[in-house]
Formats: structure tokens, C-alpha cells, sequence
């Protein structure tokens, strides 16, 4: 299984997350960066669905968008 999707399903899924989750962008990313320190993303990603029992999709999204911000902000 892919964890990456299509740009345009990674906009709808990341659209998505504050209404299907409760919770913003934001509020995601300080739980990733505070959550154990992976090394993979796939690793992150079971362990953001499996800990706040929300989708792979939503998750592997998350981890996513929260790699490509980090690295937005390094450049």
C-alpha cells in the first residue's frame, strides 16, 4: 500500500482532517513532533492512526503535509 496520494487527494484528505477530526493542522503536527521519533513515515503514520484512532489515509496524509511544511521551512 502507497502512503502517498494523488496532490489532489492529499488537498481533499488535508481539507478534511479539521472536520472529520476535530482537531487543526496545527494541533497534528505538535502531536507528530511530539510523538516517538520515527525514522520512517510509514512508521509515523501507523502510529498517529493506531494512537488517536483516526484513518491511514488521514494519517499518511498528515505525515505527509507535515514533512513537506518542515522541509518549506528549512529552505
Amino acid at each position: 500500500m502507497s502512503l502517498t496520494h494523488s496532490p489532489e487527494t492529499h488537498s481533499k484528505l488535508i481539507a478534511r482532517i479539521p472536520t472529520v477530526t476535530g482537531r487543526d493542522l496545527p494541533e497534528w503536527f505538535r502531536a507528530i513532533e511530539n510523538g516517538p521519533a520515527f525514522l520512517r513515515c510509514e512508521e509515523r503514520s501507523h502510529w498517529l492512526a493506531d494512537e488517536h484512532g483516526i484513518s491511514h489515509g488521514y494519517a499518511s496524509a498528515l505525515v505527509r503535509e507535515h514533512e513537506r511544511t518542515r522541509r518549506a521551512r528549512h529552505y
